[in-house]
């Protein structure tokens, strides 16, 4: 089994687990301090709850690319290829969106979050379901984000989902020392870390999205081989331009450490020319805009008793 493929899905969960796990703690925290601990089961039903929604989601969509891939439809190959570059580009989006939003919004987490919680126990008989309305939606977000990204990595077969699980149980276990223990840990440096690797694993999902594409106009020229006769040929490409190297005689994609890059990182043996604009401008602007959210200050410095 090439465990590589679960490394890209444990930093996110890892990461995205970490985010659910201050905002669970913190609630926890709100509520035991205003000696409501009668609610604590909301808590934990909002977390279950948005576990499960985020399983169906990616059963969801995994059950829409089986469906393609056992279709009799001649086009079916072409909707696939779509339906995984679609899923890719929503992760991007989502991920990329989510990292620069929580970098600039940290210094403000525990504030916004135990504002919401007095709000919530203020609702006398409705405190329950707002309580719970918190915690699934903070949940259900980070879940989602992971579901869409497990999903467009999951032709590499079920190892990304053991990778997710992982994640979880480390997110879980640091979440236990913040909360439980009191063990005192430098969540900015967390979190920049953990920040710049998904940058990095982000950006390959842009390398792969593009391949999803040109993927779709081969199989589509298959179907129609009177479009070109060049398109999809050894070296060549329907939309992606001309080939910027090949290094398969190098450094292979599919043998270590060239897996590991590419299931890391989106590294690609042959990388063509649109691949390559594109991949500059995701760090020109999603990458510049994350880098500068570094420079305002933040109060995740620490964590310990909140």
């Amino acid at each position: 089994m090439d465990w590589s493929a679960a490394l890209p899905t444990f930093f996110i969960t890892l990461r995205e687990g970490v985010e659910a796990a201050l905002v669970v703690g913190i609630v926890f925290a709100c509520l035991q301090q205003a000696e409501q601990q009668k609610l604590y089961r909301w808590v934990y039903l909002g977390i279950f709850t948005a576990v499960i929604a985020s399983f169906v989601v990616g059963l969801l969509l995994n059950l829409g690319i089986q469906g393609l891939q056992t279709s009799e439809n001649i086009y079916a190959p072409v909707f696939k290829q779509l339906f995984e570059m679609g899923l890719g580009v929503i992760a991007i989006a989502m991920l990329s969106w989510m990292l620069i939003w929580m970098t600039k919004q940290a210094r403000f987490l525990k504030a916004e979050i135990a504002g919401s919680v007095k709000s919530a126990l203020g609702q006398d008989k409705k405190a329950a379901w707002a309580i719970f309305s918190l915690i699934f939606i903070a949940v259900f977000r980070e879940g989602l984000e992971t579901a869409v990204f497990i999903i467009a990595k999951f032709q590499q077969g079920w190892t990304p989902l053991l990778g997710a699980i992982a994640g979880l149980i480390m997110a879980a276990v640091i979440g236990m020392l913040l909360f439980k223990w009191s063990i005192r840990i430098n969540l900015r440096q967390f979190f920049q870390a953990m920040g710049v690797l998904l940058l990095l694993i982000v950006s390959g999902l842009v390398i792969s999205a593009f391949r999803h594409l040109d993927a779709a106009a081969i199989a589509f020229n298959h179907i129609n081989p009177s479009i070109s006769n060049t398109c999809g040929l050894e070296n060549t490409s329907c939309l992606l331009g001309p080939l910027m190297w090949d290094l398969s005689e190098i450094l292979p994609d599919r043998q270590f450490p060239g897996i590991l890059l590419k299931t890391l990182f989106g590294y690609t043996q042959k990388l063509y020319l649109v691949q390559a604009i594109a991949y500059l401008l995701f760090w020109l602007t999603v990458g510049s805009l994350y880098f500068r959210s570094l420079h305002k200050p933040t109060q995740l410095k620490t964590v310990a008793n909140p």
